[in-house]
């Protein structure tokens, strides 16, 4: 389940980049003594480029449930163009397609306990109304939740798979209430009404105890419990405290009588607690240097699986809680680990691993030793994994000489005799994180010549509370000034071209590239990947389903009733005369969180300054882009935009697939992000 804001807006870029494993804290490779072989390897041999389209052949894949007998997994990949859900054999590899949707997107969630049922969810073109769908033995499909306005999303099967549970909004759009829907007939009983609009976060295996998250404003959080078998569903406070505190429900264990939940009542960083339901003990399960992004358990409660977000990387652990030991592994594929799933009886292990130069591909271990065997090939065979680039942990001096982290990526032919352009690539959020792991977008711009900076400004998650906090009504300003130093520590690097600097981001870091193109005159162009551009609206329409959030969102950015003025003031629309640099945006039309009118205004105002502007619109996508088409335009037109604007290179327009809408400023030619730390998969 989401687990907070910060996670919930922060996943919509992990479809475009996946984080994974990095360096630790102060080990951070420094570029300029790392990259001399890097260069006379590239040197000795000749970098190939390539295309969007040849890197967008890379296969994203998602999902590791395993069925009943512990042959297949269940899984969703992109390779026809759009995601579809299929059953992958464990023992050759062979995937079987089980959907065949040529529109919209549809996911994996789990196998049934004792069958090949398979759960999936999808939405339509993108407005993050999702269903939940069941296919059974025959082929034939059920939506569990029919409906136009709800949304809906998978919790878990019981621990004797007799029923399972779904969250939707069917009652009210604000609130989710917990269904329990029979496994056999799919018929449903409502097991919690949710009138104190809390947002569910763990249920236990024996259906009896669920886990639910006050937000208080985005530094305070609180967590209740209510026992689903008593008559009066009497929520019980687990958590007051004083002061402000983050807590989040993550699991429940096998046995039913303890919650692991997360905190950083103890200092900056997420521990994981355990909570007796019964005597009300709690005791320190995993307290390490950064947070705790997940802890989760197999179905037979072998294994405890936990994640932690060190320096933008997921260093995941495998306890084995027989013997209270790591599990011991062979050597296993360079990379992270990520989205681990057992078999029912814990003798088989898939997960997937990911690099910035490699996909994440599907493995499966068999526990006895021997070398995992890997599944699927997501990169193409004609794209060479070395031509490709690495990224490197930096930290650089913001104007108050506050540290910012960020990834590094160097083309393998930028020197000081060849500099190059830069790109300083912003988020979304906010909150949110660049993290490690393969992004075609940003793979595509470096291959291609450009030298990318993804930032974490302050505010990003990951790197302590206090650092979350500095920006909190003030964005547009403090976090405005990491992305201007951004470009200064770019300037100093004696391979970059410090004339020929780009801002670029998604979401929130497409608001900060506005900002940036609005307020300074720092940057030579701008690309705008459907970023807010008119707080007050965007915080009076956020979709209803948000309601548990939006005290969170109003203490961060501000309340759009009482902080109108504030909020106007750092809106780049009423401020486009300030913008004379070419700016490129892009947005999905059925965006329901940053709506299309946002991106419209904004052309329309830049147009009316005789700026050149760039808008490519896609009819079939929200706020993300999952169709490979659409994804491979909008790469096109970044690269394209940027070697027309940025190198002065003539432009030669793509051609545009049938779902996106060009529309090229008049006289003018020419024409996804970060990532959130990985979540459990679906419990059986």
């Amino acid at each position: 389940m989401k687990k907070n804001l910060n996670k919930l807006l922060a996943t919509v870029m992990t479809l475009t980049a996946l984080g994974l494993v990095g360096c630790e804290r102060g080990d951070e490779p420094a570029p300029e003594t790392t990259t001399p072989v890097a260069q006379a390897s590239a040197k000795a041999r000749e970098i190939k480029q390539y295309s969007a389209a040849m890197l967008y052949e890379t296969v994203s894949y998602g999902g590791s449930s395993i069925n009943a007998a512990g042959d297949a997994v269940l899984l969703h990949s992109d390779e026809s163009g759009v995601f579809n859900v299929y059953r992958v054999a464990l023992a050759s590899g062979e995937k079987t397609a089980l959907t065949d949707s040529k529109d919209d997107a549809l996911f994996a969630e789990s196998f049934f306990p004792a069958d090949d049922r398979v759960l999936y969810s999808g939405d339509k073109g993108g407005n993050e109304l999702d269903h939940l769908f069941v296919r059974a033995l025959d082929g034939s499909i059920t939506d569990l939740t029919p409906g136009d306005k709800l949304k809906a999303q998978f919790i878990r099967f019981s621990k004797d798979g007799k029923s399972f549970y779904v969250m939707t909004n069917e009652r009210d759009a604000k609130f989710f209430d917990v269904y329990k829907y029979d496994s056999a007939n799919y018929r449903r009983e409502m097991v919690y009404k949710n009138d104190a609009g809390m947002q569910p976060e763990a249920l236990s295996g024996d259906g009896r105890w669920l886990a639910l998250n006050r937000s208080n404003n985005n530094a305070d959080s609180d967590i209740f419990v209510v026992d689903l078998s008593s008559k009066d569903k009497k929520l019980l406070h687990l958590t007051p405290h004083e002061g402000f505190v983050q807590y989040s429900a993550a699991t429940f264990t096998p046995d039913n009588f303890g919650l692991i939940y997360t905190t950083d009542a103890n200092g900056e960083f997420a521990q994981a607690i355990r909570y007796n339901m019964a005597g009300g003990k709690r005791d320190t399960l995993i307290n390490a240097e950064w947070d705790v992004s997940f802890v989760y358990f197999s179905d037979d409660g072998r294994y405890m699986i936990s994640g932690i977000n060190a320096d933008g990387s997921t260093e995941v652990r495998i306890l084995d809680t027989v013997t209270n030991k790591a599990l011991p592994l062979p050597e296993m594929p360079k990379g992270d680990l990520r989205s681990i799933s057992f078999s029912k009886d814990s003798k088989r292990m898939v997960f997937y691993v990911n690099s910035d130069t490699s996909p994440s591909n599907l493995y499966v271990y068999n526990m006895d030793g021997k070398a995992p065997q890997q599944l699927t090939q997501a990169l193409p065979k004609e794209v060479a994994e070395l031509d490709l680039v690495k990224s490197d942990v930096v930290r650089y001096p913001s104007t108050d000489n506050l540290e910012i982290p960020a990834l590094l990526f160097r083309p393998q032919t930028a020197n000081a005799d060849s500099k190059v352009p830069a790109i300083v690539y912003i988020h979304g959020g906010p909150g949110g994180q660049t993290r490690k792991g393969y992004n075609p977008t940003i793979q595509h711009l470096v291959n291609h010549g450009y030298a990318v900076i993804g930032v974490n400004n302050r505010g990003s998650s990951g790197y302590g509370k206090t650092f979350y906090h500095l920006d909190d009504k003030k964005h547009g300003e403090k976090d405005l000034e990491d992305i201007v130093a951004a470009k200064k520590y770019l300037q100093s690097l004696p391979w970059v071209d410090g004339d020929r600097i780009a801002v670029m981001g998604g979401s929130y870091g497409g608001y900060l590239t506005m900002a940036a193109m609005t307020y300074t005159d720092e940057f030579a162009v701008g690309i705008d990947i459907f970023g807010v551009t008119n707080w007050v609206r965007t915080l009076e329409s956020i979709p209803p389903w948000w309601a548990s959030f939006r005290d969170s969102l109003y203490a961060e950015m501000g309340d759009p009733a009482k902080d109108k003025e504030r909020l106007r003031r750092i809106s780049p629309l009423f401020h486009a005369d300030n913008i004379k640099k070419p700016v490129l945006v892009i947005q999905g039309a059925n965006d329901p969180r940053v709506l299309q009118a946002e991106s419209d205004e904004m052309v329309a105002a830049i147009r009316a300054n005789n700026v050149p502007v760039e808008y490519v619109l896609f009819p079939d996508e929200g706020h993300g882009f999952v169709k490979k088409n659409n994804r491979i335009r909008a790469s096109d037109s970044y690269l394209l935009f940027l070697d027309t604007y940025l190198k002065g290179q003539g432009p030669v327009v793509p051609a545009a697939p049938a779902s996106a809408t060009t529309e090229p400023a008049a006289a003018e030619s020419a024409t996804s992000e970060s990532a959130a730390p990985e979540s459990a998969p679906a419990s059986n």
